[in-house]
């Protein structure tokens, strides 16, 4: 996918968040905001696959650890959501990891807790 073509899906997820923030306000569990995001996402025509299993591959050898990505769109954009009082390095950490053990390029983390999203909205390039 091309670098602009990345930065349209990006800024659809963005959009779609924004929608779905605004709906619904700060203060659900993660899994309410995972759960429409994602339908919002597939409404306005996008593949998005949800809770993406990633193993860790070490000296040749695929290592199942149970870490999932929360989501994935078109295939190149991951997405990690919150819902946390503030988002830490850690979160920022974590986003990080996933690109690299997936190669992918591109990944937004969105913290619905905030107040105003745009204040919750981290996007990371790998």
């Amino acid at each position: 996918m091309e670098p602009l073509a990345i930065n349209d899906v990006t800024g659809q997820v963005v959009d779609a968040a924004y929608h779905v923030h605004s709906t619904l306000g700060p203060g659900l569990l993660e899994s309410a905001y995972h759960a429409c995001l994602a339908h919002e996402l597939r409404k306005r025509g996008f593949k998005v696959r949800s809770d993406v299993e990633l193993p860790v591959v070490y000296d040749d050898v695929t290592i199942e650890l149970g870490y999932r990505i929360d989501l994935i769109v078109e295939d190149t954009v991951v997405v990690e959501l919150k819902t946390v009082r503030k988002l830490a390095p850690v979160h920022e950490a974590q986003l990080l990891s996933y690109l690299k053990l997936g190669n992918y390029r591109v990944g937004l983390l969105i913290n619905f807790h905030s107040a105003r999203l745009k204040d919750g909205i981290k996007r990371m390039v790998n």
